[in-house]
């Protein structure tokens, strides 16, 4: 079987990782920058090239769409899907999950716990926005921040309200959350493959750091999930179409609440924090996705 990782650098930790599972279990690994590619569109022909070379023969595709690239990346799994080659992220779970604002209203309707949150263009009165949350402190989020980057946190009402005015002013699209004490400036991520918890850790920020962002100098520890915690993984990486998802949560007085879920979540955090193969799992369900595949096809044509 023919695997490649669209990937914009074969020397990041995942991909490596994803090429040195292929390969171990007895595959043909190919990294492709995504960025590099484009797609011919015309009936039944739907292609993708990188300069005048076709790309073909591929089985299954492991998308690591950076956040900045996500539109263009998504176009390119597209292409793909339209040739039913089988990828581990399809590109509307992926758009969904990039969306900040999307995936909050996703997991609410499903039921999936989250921090209470409010958003506005231009409200009239910022100061009820504030109250609607649970008032001072409170995080304030740009919809387009990653890695802990745009994420403020307003400690005092007159903080907050003069951040939200400044982003207002930048007309910057924002997201007001409420303030989980409790969770002690930690969070934990569960990495979920095809509906199971496969690995968690407790990522905890700095002394005076509220962000637990590993790029921001958080720390990962190994974690046992209680039954809750993974049910609401689960449930949140399902309620997006995720395949592969790591499910960002707090611990709170009221449950685990879902802050983020990450459509291509890195490998280097969880893998050295608790020792466990991610990738090999990850390439493992490839298989079983693109056998199955395989099978009903043959199933439908009678073979």
């Amino acid at each position: 079987m023919k695997i490649a990782v669209l990937s914009r650098n074969k020397k990041l930790y995942s991909t490596q990782r994803l090429v040195e599972a292929i390969k171990k279990r007895g595959h043909e690994a190919e990294v492709i920058n995504h960025t590099n590619c484009y797609v011919v569109i015309e009936k039944d022909r739907p292609n993708v090239y990188i300069g005048d070379h076709e790309i073909t023969g591929i089985d299954a595709i492991i998308p690591r769409i950076g956040s900045s690239v996500t539109f263009y990346g998504t176009a390119i799994i597209r292409q793909f899907e339209m040739q039913k080659v089988f990828t581990t992220v399809s590109s509307l779970a992926l758009v969904r999950a990039r969306d900040k604002l999307r995936s909050l209203q996703i997991l609410s309707k499903a039921g999936v716990g989250i921090p209470k949150t409010a958003f506005a263009k231009y409200p009239g009165d910022v100061q009820t926005l504030i109250k609607q949350v649970g008032g001072a402190p409170l995080i304030i989020k740009l919809l387009e921040g990653t890695q802990g980057l745009g994420v403020v946190l307003a400690e005092t009402q007159k903080a907050a309200k003069s951040v939200i005015q400044a982003f207002y002013g930048l007309d910057a699209n924002i997201l007001i959350q409420e303030f989980i004490k409790e969770a002690k400036g930690a969070d934990i991520r569960a990495f979920v493959i095809n509906g199971k918890v496969v690995g968690a850790m407790m990522r905890q920020g700095q002394e005076g750091e509220f962000r637990s962002n590993l790029h921001r100098g958080g720390v990962g520890t190994p974690v046992k999930l209680k039954r809750e915690e993974k049910s609401v993984a689960i449930k949140a990486a399902q309620a997006l179409g995720l395949h592969i998802a790591g499910v960002d949560m707090l611990r709170s007085e009221r449950g685990p609440l879902v802050i983020e879920v990450n459509a291509s979540p890195g490998l280097e955090g969880i893998e050295k924090s608790t020792k466990i193969d991610i990738a090999d799992k990850i390439v493992e369900f490839v298989e079983q996705s693109v056998h199955h595949t395989d099978s009903k096809k043959k199933d439908k044509i009678g073979v």
